[in-house]
């Protein structure tokens, strides 16, 4: 029997790496690993995540680029900044809530 945690991010919600000088909003979430192996091995051995853990598809952005990121749950921190993603694809997907947070277009509100 496969056993899945909660993951601890949710769509919407602006995220940092742990390690690396990027951040991002999650757009999708795997319940684990669910990428090529070749992209695994191509982690350093001491750097690599467990398979059995979230994992994040981000619209990420450094200070040079914007770009699409996949990382463990282990490697992420929330953001609490505050500054706007301007990554291109965020406003395709997301619109500000009244909190300053982001939601997904169309979102039914509760």
């Amino acid at each position: 029997m496969c056993k899945f945690r909660t993951a601890k991010f949710r769509i919407g919600q602006v995220v940092r790496h742990r390690l690396f000088p990027f951040r991002g909003i999650v757009f999708d979430i795997d319940p684990e690993f669910a990428n090529s192996e070749q992209w695994y091995q191509s982690i350093p051995a001491e750097r690599r995540p467990h398979k059995d853990q979230p994992f994040y598809h981000l619209y990420a952005e450094n200070a040079e680029t914007e770009y699409v990121a996949y990382v463990s749950e282990q490697n992420l921190l929330p953001d609490s900044s505050g500054e706007p993603l301007r990554h291109p694809q965020v406003t395709e997907l997301f619109e500000k809530d009244p909190k300053g947070g982001y939601r997904r277009r169309n979102a039914v509100l509760n």
